[in-house]
C-alpha cells in the first residue's frame, strides 16, 4: 500500500524534514507515527496524500509514483485517501449534512447517491440525526467524528489522520481511535500520527518512531517488489 525508499524532503527555506526515510505499510495495516513535535509526522502524511513531492527517493502509494504522477492525475489519486485533522477543518457555515458531502458534490455523485452515502457515513460514526446542525452546535468530539465521515464518504481504501485526538480528552480519544479501528477490521488501512503514547499502547498496533525527519529503531520490514506506474 505504501512504501519510503529513501526519502528525504527538503523545503524551500532549506529546512530538511525528512532524511532518508524507508518504511512501508502494507494494506489493510493501522500504524501509529509518533515522535516530538517537529519530528517529521506531518511531512509523512503530507507525502502520502501528495500536497508534497519528495526531494529525493522513491514514495509509492498503492503502486503510484508520487515523484513522477502527473499532475492531472492527481485529484483521482487524492481520492482514495481520507484525511482527518486535529482542528476538523468543517465549513462553519454549512450543515454537518453539507460538510460531509462535499467530497461527493466535488466529485459530481448524483444527489439520491450522495443522500444514501452521508446518511451511512454519519451511522458509522454515531451521528445519524444531526444532520441540520451547525458545527458549533456539535461538541468538539462530535466535530472530529464529523470530519473522519467525511474523508471515508467515498470509500477509500487509505485513511490519514494528523494528531486527530490532540484536541480531545482520554475518553473522547479512544472514541475517536475505535473508530479508525472499526475502519481498519473491514479493510481499510489507516496511518495515524500522534504523540500521545498512551493511544498507541491502547491499541498495540505497530509504530514508525521518527527524529530529527529520521526514523529510529526496526523502521519496518523488508520493502515489497512493486512496480511503480505513472
Amino acid at each position: 500500500m505504501i512504501a519510503f525508499e529513501r526519502v528525504s524532503k527538503r523545503y524551500p527555506n532549506g529546512r530538511e524534514a525528512l532524511s532518508n526515510v524507508t518504511f512501508n505499510i502494507n494494506t489493510g495495516e493501522m500504524v501509529f507515527l509518533t515522535g516530538r513535535s517537529g519530528a517529521g509526522k506531518s511531512t509523512v502524511l503530507k507525502l502520502i496524500a501528495l500536497l508534497e513531492r519528495p526531494s529525493r527517493g522513491t514514495l509509492l502509494v498503492n503502486g503510484k509514483n508520487t515523484s513522477t504522477l502527473k499532475t492531472r492525475h492527481i485529484p483521482a489519486f487524492r481520492r482514495g485517501i481520507g484525511v482527518v485533522f486535529q482542528d476538523h477543518k468543517l465549513l462553519a457555515d454549512r450543515p454537518v449534512f453539507d460538510n460531509v458531502a462535499l467530497p461527493l458534490v466535488v466529485a459530481a455523485t448524483p444527489l439520491k447517491e450522495i443522500d444514501k452515502r452521508v446518511r451511512a457515513a454519519l451511522d458509522q460514526v454515531g451521528l445519524l440525526g444531526k444532520e441540520r446542525m451547525l458545527p458549533f452546535e456539535l461538541s468538539v468530539g462530535e466535530q472530529q467524528r464529523v470530519g473522519i465521515a467525511r474523508a471515508v464518504i467515498t470509500k477509500p481504501p487509505l485513511l490519514i489522520a494528523d494528531e486527530p485526538t490532540g484536541n480531545l480528552d482520554p475518553d473522547l480519544a479512544l472514541e475517536v481511535m475505535r473508530l479508525f479501528r472499526r475502519f481498519q477490521d473491514v479493510g481499510v488501512t489507516v496511518v495515524v500520527a500522534t504523540h500521545d503514547l498512551h493511544i498507541v499502547r491502547e491499541f498495540g498496533q505497530r509504530e514508525i518512531v521518527l527524529d530529527n525527519g529520521q526514523v529510529q529503531g526496526e523502521a519496518a520490514d523488508s520493502l515489497p517488489s512493486v512496480v511503480a506506474t505513472r
